[in-house]
């Protein structure tokens, strides 16, 4: 993550100490996995790099994948059964949720 930023921000290591106030040394461990920066240290660094740290969702941590896992345990051919089966329960569901009462 550091290397990265570091070449997107056209920086060699030396440069990236220099902004930053850290020895070289220190860029070069951290960026060969010599050296684990604390979440600070490592903040520090990448804002020397013209970049921050930003927390995002992580796509998929929160789905229930039973689902999932059940279809793909059936064939092809009874997933696309299946498929046909809740498009048409669907379809019967669309006037009652627009009129609020049954089809």
């Amino acid at each position: 993550m550091l290397r990265h930023s570091r070449r997107q921000a056209g920086m060699t290591q030396r440069e990236l100490a220099e902004a930053a106030g850290t020895p070289q040394s220190t860029i070069g461990r951290i960026e060969t996995g010599r050296l684990n920066p604390t979440l600070d240290n490592l903040r520090h660094l990448l804002r020397a790099a013209g970049q921050d740290l930003e927390l995002v969702p992580v796509a998929g941590a929160d789905e229930d994948r039973t689902l999932i896992r059940d279809r793909l345990r059936i064939t092809p051919a009874a997933r696309a059964a299946l498929a046909v089966k809740e498009a048409r329960a669907a379809a019967r569901l669309q006037p009652q949720a627009a009129t609020g009462r049954p089809a």
